[in-house]
Parts: C-alpha cells; sequence; structure tokens
C-alpha cells in the first residue's frame, strides 16, 4: 500500500514541468509553425512566378549577331533589352498593333549602370526583312517582334539580345492590379477628362496614367515630350511592382503580367537578372535618340541625322563593351 502511494506520488512528480520550460516548449511549436508555414508561402510564391513567367516567354525568331550567346547566370555580360508598348488593345483595336513606345535598354553589371534610350514610333528607317523605308514603329505591324529586334540592330549597329513587351491595355491591368502609381507631372494639361498639374503629384489608376503617358499634340516638346512621360510610367509601375504592397498583393500583379506581357528572358534569366545585376539596375541613364519631324509625300516622318545616330550607337556599343 505504502509502495503504491510512493508511485503515483512519482508520477505527479514527472508530470510537472517548470513554468520556463512550458513557456520554451510552446515558443519552439510556434516558431516550428511559422517556419513552416514560411516555407510553403515561399515555396508557392516561388511556383506562381515560376509558371506566370513560363506563361510570357516567347522566343523572339530574330537574327543573332553576336559572336557569342550573352551569359547573365554569371553576372558579368553586359546584354541588351527592347522594351515595346503595343498598341494592341488600345482605343479598342485587335490587330496585330504596332510599337506605340520603343526603348532600347542596356545593363551592364561591370560599369554598374543602365542605359535607356528612347527611339520616336515615327523614327524614318529601313525596316529589315521588308526591304522599304518607314516608321520604325511599323516593323512590329509587318513582322512582329523578330522584325522589330532586326530594325533595330540594324538602326544602330549593336545586337538586341532580349525584349520585353507589353500591350498598352495591359499597363493599365498592370497598374491597377498595383492599387495606382504615384507620378508628379512635369506638365499642366487636359486630356480625354483628367487634369494634371505640373508638379502636384498624383495617385493614378491605370487609365489615368495611360492618358498621362498618352497626350502628345499639347506638348510643347511633341512626342519626345510624350516620350518622357511614358518613361517616368514605366518607371513609377517597376517601382511600385518592388514595393511591400505590390508584394502581398502578388498574385493578381502576376495574373497582368502573364496575360498583357511577352519575353524571350526565360525564369532561370530573369532570377540572375535579379541576383547578379542588382547594382546595374539601381543606376539609370536616361537618353534620347533626337531628330526633325517633318511630312514626306504627305506622310509624317522623323528624321535622324547621321551623327546623332551615331552617337547613340557608340554610347550603347560602350555600355555593351563592344568597341
Amino acid at each position: 500500500m505504502e509502495e503504491e502511494s510512493r508511485v503515483r506520488r512519482k508520477r505527479k512528480k514527472r508530470k510537472k514541468q517548470p513554468l520556463w520550460k512550458k513557456i520554451l516548449i510552446t515558443i519552439l511549436i510556434l516558431l516550428t509553425v511559422i517556419v513552416g508555414i514560411g516555407a510553403f508561402v515561399a515555396w508557392r510564391v516561388y511556383s506562381d512566378v515560376q509558371s506566370s513567367t513560363n506563361e510570357m516567354y516567347e522566343e523572339a525568331g530574330h537574327d543573332q549577331i553576336r559572336n557569342k550567346p550573352v551569359v547573365v547566370d554569371d553576372g558579368k555580360d553586359p546584354f541588351s533589352v527592347l522594351l515595346m508598348g503595343i498598341d494592341t488593345g488600345d482605343m479598342g483595336r485587335t490587330d496585330q498593333g504596332r510599337s506605340d513606345t520603343m526603348m532600347l535598354m542596356t545593363v551592364n553589371p561591370n560599369t554598374k549602370k543602365t542605359t535607356i534610350v528612347s527611339i520616336p514610333r515615327d523614327t524614318y528607317t529601313e525596316i529589315v526583312g521588308k526591304g522599304t523605308m518607314d516608321k520604325i514603329n511599323h516593323a512590329y505591324a509587318f513582322g512582329g517582334t523578330s522584325m522589330a529586334m532586326n530594325t533595330v540592330q540594324k538602326l544602330f549597329d549593336i545586337p538586341v539580345d532580349y525584349y520585353v513587351s507589353v500591350n498598352m491595355e495591359g499597363l493599365q491591368q498592370i497598374i491597377d492590379a498595383m492599387d495606382g502609381v504615384d507620378i508628379t507631372p512635369q506638365l499642366t494639361f487636359e486630356q480625354a477628362g483628367y487634369n494634371f498639374v505640373e508638379g502636384q503629384t498624383e495617385h493614378m489608376d491605370g487609365n489615368t496614367a495611360l492618358e498621362y503617358s498618352r497626350m502628345r499634340h499639347e506638348d510643347p516638346n511633341g512626342d519626345y515630350g510624350r516620350q518622357e512621360r511614358q518613361r517616368a510610367v514605366v518607371e513609377a509601375t517597376v517601382e511600385k511592382m518592388a514595393s511591400v504592397d505590390s508584394v502581398m498583393n502578388y498574385k493578381s500583379v502576376l495574373n497582368s503580367l502573364s496575360a498583357n506581357m511577352q519575353t524571350n528572358l526565360s525564369f532561370d534569366d530573369m532570377v540572375d537578372v535579379f541576383t547578379k545585376y542588382n547594382s546595374a539596375i539601381g543606376t539609370v541613364k536616361q537618353d534620347q535618340l533626337s531628330g526633325t519631324g517633318k511630312k514626306q509625300n504627305g506622310v509624317y516622318y522623323e528624321f535622324i541625322p547621321e551623327e546623332e545616330v551615331q552617337r547613340v550607337s557608340n554610347s550603347l556599343k560602350e555600355e555593351l563593351e563592344l568597341n
């Protein structure tokens, strides 16, 4: 009898645990759950991003003029990207569309600099593969991405490695998916019922930002002013895309991107660029291909002086380390 009582007392003693130990066990359990949830969420985000970028991927099909292909996985090779805003979907269009916006970007990890050159859409140049002289934005209408890339390669005598194209309606959806962007107008004007005031920062939804970037005729700098506003919208969109709010809302952002964007950058390429070219992407230099606009046979073109084309070409070659 006495022995049974002693055993019961021992059992009771074994069941009791110090308070600090209970707290420690509770904390460890919570941390394990949090880490598990975090790992699942990270895996889910990674999987969603990979799936969306796979949907966006499409070969360029342009002429490869480099002696050896660019390798971004080691983070050492400078590369170029043609950025195109396609007017399919803009103003209700459903056809092939034209590259309403064209910007050529070079990224150099050695100089730690990114250069963005705006190309006037009416630039009079040879359309490679068509055998005609025409506006540069017609290259996309005639032959899609490959003809546009080949035409830009010929114009500047440099290789164009990658492309990213977004249709104009898609830009609106992308901005809306991020709950708008903040832009400070550099000009006071009215467009499609929207009023923009110089120097007054405005939170713009997709349609507002699109109208802000679209206006041309009231701008004293004409299409050049329009291109400057387009760059401002693109920069604001990229900055917002990298913000905490957009990361938290990543699913809708990814859906809008995959539905409206095409690129020949693979998922692995994007990861490499993001992780190994950060120092270059952080410093951006803006440049502008400039000429004189006039009509020829009743059609308006932008005529670029040969020395201006050469200036930009030399700058691009330097950034791509081709000299």
